[in-house]
């Protein structure tokens, strides 16, 4: 007979075997296991929902920083500052540049810190971009270098994306991870377009433009955020960095391939968010720019649409027809400007943001599916796992540097030319370059993926 102080005997593994999460002081979890039905049922989801629903406020307000340069910049003449089109382009893609570089480190930050302490650092981290924003723009005397420094500052924001993707990630379980992480990325996004559509109106409040409003708003928004992260959010002790991961990742060559389909969708849609105030404060100086923030909320709200049309029809096959679609979008834009038809040209590039959009949730589609690829059993589809989750970090890097490609190409465009046609015409011949190479690897008969379901 089995004694029940045996520590093998079945009573007592049960009871060693926690069916909920397990805590210690700090908002530290030290067991966590979302595949266990039991545990999920017993106050994991409850709990990662929580979680997720924080992140995503943080996410949200981190973009909203991150894109906040792109109402401010057309307003800076009239507040007093004497800038070239080139210089207003750079204040414009620099903070997309530093937000960029910034998600690697920022995606190894959340298992060093844990994630709870690091979404609340993040948020605070917020007020010194908002800060000396609202203290840069009421002093025009103010040096490009310094005012471009600045700017600079607000990448800060670009890199909670991949803090906020990573810590999310480890929460919850493999069937219900693409649908938390499509939320949080697209509740992120949505903040571009939110801060288009309000700031501009709380810097008009009264008589004349208070740009100093565009970053005081947010202090007592980051505070919030800071302070619902601390109240609501956990750490997972469970959470660990897995070097190995990137490192494999950053071997495969389709990570490198994924990466550069990733400027051409995530990329356009960061930088024409960024630039598209610019755009039309420039080319139509008669209409008011206040209508830019049409195509930043159309790209936040296409990218699940994407995600689920590529479920259904494969990501390669959503990706090479957004590709299609934005080109021939930027091919209407470039009638539009020939024209100087304003409702052309909103209309091209409205469709330009929702091919964006698309492309990023089918992209994304398509990083699990490449690396599941051949794989033949548990092992080798955990590691496919642990690439697809490095591969979806240095994409997220990569794709964002698009968000600085395209408002200096707008630039050197004007610049050289005094037209933004040469640019466009670049970004449509590499959308074909990037729908040829998507159909060549991924679809082409003969091509060695091209019945794995990409």
């Amino acid at each position: 007979m089995t004694s029940t102080l045996d520590p093998a005997s079945p009573s007592r593994t049960a009871a060693a075997t926690p069916t909920g999460p397990v805590r210690r002081a700090g908002r530290w979890i030290d067991h966590w296991d979302p595949e266990d039905p039991d545990f999920w049922a017993g106050g994991g989801r409850t709990t990662a929902l929580r979680n997720l629903r924080h992140s995503v406020g943080a996410e949200f307000l981190g973009f909203c920083v991150w894109a906040v340069w792109s109402v401010v910049v057309p307003q800076l003449p009239a507040a007093g500052f004497d800038l070239t089109l080139d210089e207003q382009f750079w204040l414009i893609a620099v903070p997309s540049l530093v937000g960029a570089l910034l998600r690697v480190p920022y995606t190894f930050a959340v298992p060093l810190f844990g994630g709870r302490n690091w979404t609340v650092f993040s948020a605070l981290l917020l007020l010194l971009p908002t800060l000396a924003l609202a203290w840069v723009v009421g002093r025009p005397e103010t040096p490009f270098v310094a005012l471009l420094a600045i700017a600079a500052l607000a990448g800060f924001g670009g890199g909670n994306f991949a803090s906020s993707m990573t810590n999310i990630s480890f929460f919850f379980p493999e069937a219900e991870k693409g649908k938390a992480l499509g939320l949080n990325a697209a509740g992120g996004n949505l903040g571009t377009g939110i801060v288009q559509l309000v700031i501009p109106s709380i810097i008009a409040i009264g008589a004349g433009i208070h740009l100093e409003r565009a970053g005081l708003v947010f202090v007592p928004l980051a505070l919030l955020a800071a302070l619902g992260a601390w109240r609501g959010m956990d750490n997972l002790s469970t959470a660990t960095s897995d070097h190995r991961s990137w490192t494999k990742a950053a071997t495969h060559p389709h990570t490198w391939v994924i990466s550069t389909l990733y400027i051409g969708t995530f990329g356009s849609f960061i930088g024409y968010s960024a630039a598209f105030p610019t755009l039309l404060r420039t080319q139509f100086p008669e209409v008011t720019t206040t209508i830019a923030f049409l195509g930043a909320l159309l790209g936040a709200f296409s990218r699940p649409v994407g995600g689920a049309i590529a479920d259904r029809l494969g990501g390669a096959r959503v990706t090479i027809a957004a590709f299609a679609v934005m080109g021939l979008a930027a091919g209407s834009a470039i009638l539009a400007l020939h024209l100087h038809s304003f409702a052309l040209f909103l209309a091209s590039f409205l469709v330009l943001f929702t091919g964006s959009g698309i492309g990023n949730g089918a992209t994304y589609r398509m990083i699990p599916a490449v690396f599941r690829a051949g794989a033949r059993d548990g092992d080798e589809l955990a590691v496919a796992r642990r690439g697809a989750a490095g591969c979806i970090g240095i994409a997220g890097a990569v794709g964002a540097l698009g968000g600085f490609l395209v408002p200096r190409g707008f630039a050197m465009s004007a610049t050289a030319h005094d037209s933004l046609v040469p640019a466009i015409g670049v970004f449509i011949a590499a959308y074909v370059v990037m729908a040829t190479l998507t159909w060549a690897i991924y679809l082409r008969r003969g091509a060695r993926l091209s019945g794995a379901g990409i």
